[in-house]
């Protein structure tokens, strides 16, 4: 069938019947949420135990079961790679693994699923874990790619059901209250563990640092937390701050920061009580910073900045130009030093910042965002999970959250990466749906998402506008279409929108 994006998918799907994408506001959810296990702990028995293996038996953790862990410590992780060495040794198989996200660290849950341990994958597969999957044959189903808010949905509703959560936490006490501001591994928010602690059948906190009771503020409580496990190291910090999170130095890209910033401006969004979504890679920092530097010359105070948290954000914060931060996952030791220490740096949790079924979240309330993306089509549709030779490289994130809330989208990119065009004809991969884009800021121009008349008015004479097709016909003269990349029958990977519907799906990449 086709779905509302163009793309077609299957009715059905390892014997799961696929509901196809149609609109960013046209699924509307009916039901009850999950309810969650109602949990006993006996007072006089210890929550601590020795080995993540006895927890792994005290859970009665069997073949087949679903597993989950939070990213906030990224390519720093050590949680993961020690809880499924654990339960090879033990000779559990078939696992699901559902992670928020794995990184280029996690490259050991390759051996795993050659060896039949992880079976399933149900979360983003960042690097050399992705372009394995891309091969085919290598798993029992193919992998579901979920946004953080169409992933917290799913696991509230049920639809992604969880046997054990293992909740990597720098500092924890004997009862399970913990968060991620202090410690040797301090990472600062922890909003991704939310959802799994809340609806997942045992929780397990894994920590390096238990602490007397209580540990304030109890981010995770201990009304949801069944054992803690005290290991010698959860992970290393300096492996959330990867490449992608350096600003920008060249000046191209620079470029496309500032014109972004001025798009802001001539549209009239920069003003008192501005909210914007900050982006984490190299191009959205240095518009970060534009942005501060604008407001700070032009005496405005905006109402609140999200996203990945950075230094550049809590600069906004600390030199006046936003009232406050939302923070669901820090960025740099800046951003966990800020969490720890100024009021107004409020840490939320995935449900609240991005889930669509329910009474509202935060990505609805911001008047601006900027993204990035591998590929952008004539049509806006966005790709983050593909490249162009077809390898599944990336997770969603927040992308197609943020997209469908902010009053206005930008997408800043280069039109040329590695002299691949980023501007396709069509994407090899749709993540996120062309109607929810409203600005593409490049190098060679600004295009506007033809829906948004009005802000094309607003923007006529006051930035080098053009069309994005006549964009697509620029890069063309000097860059040549990538080959199309060849592809099998398999589906490797499922790419839901954020309301569970399916926008694309992603085939086998033949060697």
């Amino acid at each position: 069938m086709i779905n509302a994006a163009g793309r077609e998918i299957p009715s059905e799907l390892a014997g799961r019947k696929l509901k196809p994408y149609r609109g960013p506001f046209s699924t509307r959810p009916s039901g009850r949420r999950k309810a969650p296990r109602i949990k006993f702990h006996d007072p006089r028995k210890s929550k601590v135990l020795k080995s993540i293996r006895e927890a792994i038996k005290k859970v009665g953790l069997k073949d087949g079961d679903t597993i989950s862990f939070h990213h906030h410590l990224r390519n720093g992780d050590h949680v993961v790679n020690m809880v499924l060495d654990t339960i090879a040794r033990m000779g559990i198989k078939d696992i699901r693994l559902a992670p928020t996200a794995l990184f280029p660290v996690h490259e050991k849950v390759i051996q795993h699923i050659k060896n039949g341990v992880v079976t399933r994958i149900e979360g983003s597969m960042n690097g050399p874990i992705g372009a394995f999957v891309s091969e085919g044959g290598k798993l029992k189903e193919p992998a579901i790619l979920r946004s953080h808010g169409g992933r917290a949905r799913a696991v509230a509703s049920g639809e992604l059901d969880i046997d054990v959560a293992f909740i990597a936490a720098p500092i924890c006490d004997d009862y399970g209250n913990c968060n991620g501001r202090y410690g040797k591994s301090a990472f600062g928010a922890m909003g991704y563990a939310y959802t799994d602690t809340v609806y997942a059948e045992h929780t397990v906190v894994i920590t390096d640092n238990i602490q007397p009771y209580p540990v304030t503020p109890p981010i995770v409580q201990q009304t949801f937390v069944d054992y803690i496990v005290k290991v010698d190291s959860i992970g290393d910090p300096s492996g959330i701050q990867t490449g992608t999170l350096r600003i920008t130095r060249s000046p191209a890209r620079l470029k496309i920061a500032r014109e972004a910033v001025n798009v802001l401006a001539a549209a009239g969004i920069l003003r008192n009580g501005v909210s914007i979504q900050a982006g984490a890679g190299g191009i959205s920092l240095a518009a970060t910073k534009f942005v501060h530097e604008y407001m700070k010359k032009h005496g405005m105070v905006g109402s609140f900045v999200m996203g990945g948290t950075t230094k550049y954000v809590v600069d906004m914060l600390r030199e006046g130009t936003m009232m406050k931060i939302l923070d669901v996952q820090s960025f740099d030791l800046a951003a966990i030093e800020s969490l720890r220490t100024n009021p107004m740096h409020v840490e939320i949790n995935n449900t609240f910042y991005a889930d669509i079924h329910s009474g509202g979240c935060a990505v609805d309330k911001l008047d601006a965002a900027f993204l990035g993306g591998t590929e952008i089509d004539i049509n806006f549709n966005v790709n983050v999970n593909t490249h162009s030779d077809g390898k599944l490289l990336h997770g969603i994130g927040g992308h197609q959250d943020v997209a469908a809330g902010a009053g206005v989208t930008i997408l800043l990119m280069p039109t040329v990466r590695g002299r691949i065009p980023t501007i396709r004809k069509e994407v090899t991969t749709v993540t996120t749906p062309g109607e929810t884009v409203d600005v593409l800021v490049t190098e060679r121009g600004i295009a506007v998402n033809p829906r948004r008349e009005d802000l094309i008015e607003d923007l006529k004479g006051k930035v080098p506008l053009v069309d994005i097709e006549d964009l697509y016909k620029r890069v063309r003269r000097f860059c040549r279409e990538p080959k199309e990349p060849k592809l099998g029958d398999e589906i490797v990977a499922v790419i839901e929108y954020r309301d569970g519907t399916v926008i694309d799906v992603v085939r086998a990449v033949k060697s």
